[in-house]
């Protein structure tokens, strides 16, 4: 079975509904579908009808061949005397399963006179308007048992990642429960196409009941295809997005859908390509801004789910952005053309332009000091410049320091928002770093080998209480919750700073395991599902999905 985890995404404590709605159609929703259905329908035909003309040739010539065929065999069939006929066989059947009575009357033991209905008085029996007691199955405790499975207390994280598996993409919502020690999945959507990038929102979006909510649990997912799809995470077994993001979401009419010409060149409405990073506004929460492979950057207003502006600042695929920490409208972009953008969202001509050695693959702004931004890139290095510092032109950018942190692409980085200084890499070479940049002098702190196979993904929980929780996923399609607290090295190296973090613990590692592991069911649920340095190597064990 071959699988991957291409991104992953924290949702902070206390967001998630206690217990989430079971996904119910009402005649809206029902519209709702029906519409997407019809649109999807529609590209769906025209697609076939395109194959179906280019093949239109070749299969009048296998029809012909096809006929000839038959008719060889229908005159070499008729022509053989050995077979029986086919009367006799359909006795010997009545006779072998004594169909020929079948709709006769037997005498019982009894004296009765046995009837296909016979056993009729012994059947319950219910009045008009009543529910058939055979219909209706008292359901309160199987109600309670699922609203207990559903159940996410306050103090649990989400953990969403974007899985593709047997081909089959889907998106996974995870509970971690950091002080049962416990991660499982809770739900998962199926997508469209393969996930490239998540982004959390607390903006409700889509539908007229969330009209009245002002903060929701939202997740918007960009794949390859170039619409962005928007999902409630507190809805369980949903069909369909709340919203999306792009041409397939622009019939919003009560008729049935328009056919429009898909534009193959890029353009101010929607994207053409796939859409390979996302990012929320936390100042403006209704804007949402996205970064594709067709080149352009798009604001879309999540109230009307509407494209406000395009950018076109890179002349090449867009695939990370992230908005400044306290100047909202400004928004750092990261491209294959190797150069990193700052633009002013209000007045884009006006931005600052800094130039790399190779392909751009993370952008990021440091929160604990947004006059200094990161780069990573594919040739394994990490850039931190200062924007107060602008180059004349790219190839004259000048970087507070630069470190090699890998020998391959530095395919996730991100930033730990508790304590100031303190980063982690992942890279294509299956290596986890940690690194410690204070008073800009890098070093690293450790380096792990964590079994998901290249690294794709790595992200700090969100929560101080969980600051040095690290999620790490991968080419294997597993994801590990790696407490970097209990790594001896971190401790020493961040005590001055956490005074917590003083003496040694036990190093802690929590995974889900794959239902086909063999292993998970020779270990059990013993005692190496407690102790954290039983049943792996280097002191980590993985937890079994039950």
């Amino acid at each position: 079975m071959s699988s991957m985890i291409t991104t992953t995404a924290w949702v902070r404590r206390g967001v998630a509904a206690q217990f989430p709605t079971k996904y119910e159609i009402d005649e809206e929703e029902m519209s709702r579908i029906s519409k997407l259905a019809r649109m999807q329908l529609e590209e769906a035909k025209e697609g076939l009808s395109a194959a179906q003309d280019e093949a239109m040739d070749e299969d009048d010539k296998e029809e012909e061949s096809t006929e000839d065929a038959g008719e060889k065999k229908e005159s070499t069939s008729g022509a053989g005397s050995g077979s029986a006929p086919k009367s006799t066989e359909d006795d010997d059947v009545l006779k072998e399963f004594n169909l020929d009575t079948y709709d006769d009357d037997e005498i019982d033991d009894d004296g009765e006179r046995a009837t296909m209905f016979g056993n009729v008085q012994n059947l319950a029996y219910h009045q008009p308007n009543e529910e058939d007691p055979y219909l209706v199955i008292p359901d309160d405790e199987d109600k309670n048992e699922e609203r207990e499975e559903l159940q996410i207390m306050p103090h649990d994280n989400l953990l969403l990642a974007g899985k593709v598996e047997d081909e089959v993409a889907h998106l996974e919502v995870y509970v971690y429960e950091d002080r049962a020690d416990n991660l499982y999945v809770h739900h998962d959507i199926m997508l469209p196409g393969i996930p490239l990038c998540l982004e959390w929102l607390d903006v409700p979006v889509g539908g007229k009941a969330n009209e009245e909510r002002t903060s929701g649990n939202f997740v918007a997912v960009g794949t390859m295809e170039p619409d962005i799809e928007i999902w409630d995470l507190d809805v369980v077994d949903s069909m369909y997005p709340n919203a999306i993001l792009g041409q397939g979401g622009q019939d919003k009419g009560d008729g049935p859908p328009k056919k429009s010409k898909k534009k193959s060149k890029a353009n101010d409405e929607y994207h053409i390509d796939s859409v390979l990073s996302l990012a929320a506004n936390r100042g403006h929460r209704n804007l949402l801004a996205s970064a594709s492979a067709d080149r352009t950057v798009k604001l879309w207003d999540l109230n009307t789910t509407t494209c406000a502006k395009s950018y076109s600042h890179h002349t090449d695929k867009v695939c990370s952005l992230d908005w400044h920490p306290r100047e909202s409208t400004i928004l750092l972009s990261g491209s294959y053309d190797r150069t990193i953008v700052a633009a002013d969202m209000r007045a884009p001509d006006s931005k600052a332009r800094w130039g790399v050695d190779s392909d751009v693959e993370n952008v990021r702004w440091d929160p604990h000091d947004p006059n200094y931004f990161y780069v990573t890139t594919d040739g394994g290095m990490v850039y931190r410049y200062d924007v107060r510092n602008v180059p004349a032109s790219p190839a004259e950018s000048k970087p507070v320091w630069t470190l090699q942190a890998h020998d391959s692409s530095v395919s996730s980085f991100d930033i730990n928002r508790t304590i100031p200084g303190f980063l982690v890499t992942g890279s294509t070479d299956k290596e986890v770093k940690l690194w410690n940049v204070e008073n800009d002098k890098p070093s690293l702190v450790v380096t792990r080998k964590l079994d998901v196979g290249k690294v794709f993904s790595t992200a700090f929980a969100p929560d101080p209480e969980v600051s040095f929780r690290l999620a790490v996923a991968g080419s294997k399609g597993t994801v590990q919750i790696w407490d970097a607290s209990t790594n001896g090295p971190v401790r020493r190296t961040f005590a001055p700073r956490m005074p917590d973090l003083e003496g040694d613990v036990p190093e802690r590692i929590l995974g889900v395991n794959d239902d086909d592991d063999e292993e998970s069911d020779d270990e059990g649920p013993g005692e190496g599902a407690q102790n954290p340095q039983a049943g792996g190597p280097d002191g980590w064990e993985s937890m079994d999905e039950d």
